[in-house]
């Protein structure tokens, strides 16, 4: 239908403007998930090594090594958590959850660092690694892995719930667009149709082409255009342009 060409720029315009925000809210669910919980995981992770390195303080000064590697096993339960380890004051490593040794990545790192580290472990992934000094470090320090790759897939999970949804939204409102725009296009296809039947009868038969009822009942500019042209079919076009008759009024001529 060729009145649909009068829509084609707001169409393109509506496409680009849903895309536009499909674009930007996944762009900002993507980077406003991620950052909240690689946070929220980091903070988890730091919170479970201070409560291992509070719970070893007694192990430590009894010197029980046995129960100071089941402490540490236990909490390799925890989802996300590959390795834990725990030097003392001197950087000598007393319970790690290593099998089958300790990777040389971690022998070779700083026993005494306290801050938050990434680590890519050969044959075990990407992880991040927190610690927690025992005794302000007097007795030694606790350091846990948490494994990055398995916080990557939550996130994505998460992002994808949100992208879904708006893509379906995106989905509904491209087809609602374009059900408005031929709903709006429907009267002016019918005006079009009855121009150009009025148009293509001989000046002396233009007075009985009868149009639709409901273009002549709209009050809008289809319904005076259509009016208009209902005027103008039965009177001879006038010879001053400025007698042409004001579209409001046709309707008592028709």
């Amino acid at each position: 239908m060729k009145v649909h060409k009068l829509f084609q720029r707001m169409r393109f315009g509506i496409f680009a403007l849903f895309g536009l925000i499909v674009l930007s809210t996944s762009l900002l669910c993507i980077r406003t998930v991620d950052t909240e919980l690689s946070a929220e995981y980091a903070a988890n992770s730091q919170s479970i090594a201070k409560t291992i390195a509070d719970a070893s303080v007694d192990i430590l000064l009894n010197r029980n090594l046995a129960t100071l590697q089941s402490l540490i096993d236990q909490f390799l339960e925890v989802q996300g958590i590959r390795y834990i380890y725990i030097t003392d004051e001197t950087g000598e490593f007393l319970a790690h959850t290593f099998v089958p040794g300790i990777p040389e990545v971690i022998l070779e790192s700083d026993p005494f660092r306290t801050e938050p580290v990434e680590r890519s472990l050969p044959g075990m992934g990407d992880f991040l690694e927190v610690s927690s000094p025992i005794l302000a470090g007097v007795a030694g320090t606790v350091h846990l892995g948490m494994d990055l790759d398995l916080v990557a897939l939550k996130i994505q999970r998460a992002i994808g719930q949100q992208v879904y949804l708006i893509s379906i939204l995106l989905v509904v409102g491209v087809l609602a667009s374009i059900w408005l725009v031929n709903l709006v296009a429907r009267p002016l296809a019918a005006l079009l149709a009855y121009a150009v039947e009025t148009a293509r009868r001989p000046p002396e038969e233009r007075a009985l082409v009868i149009a639709n009822e409901k273009l002549l009942e709209r009050d809008d500019e289809v319904g005076q255009l259509a009016r208009l042209i209902l005027y103008m079919s039965r009177t001879r076009p006038p010879s001053d342009p400025q007698a042409l008759p004001d579209p409001g009024a046709a309707r008592s001529a028709a």
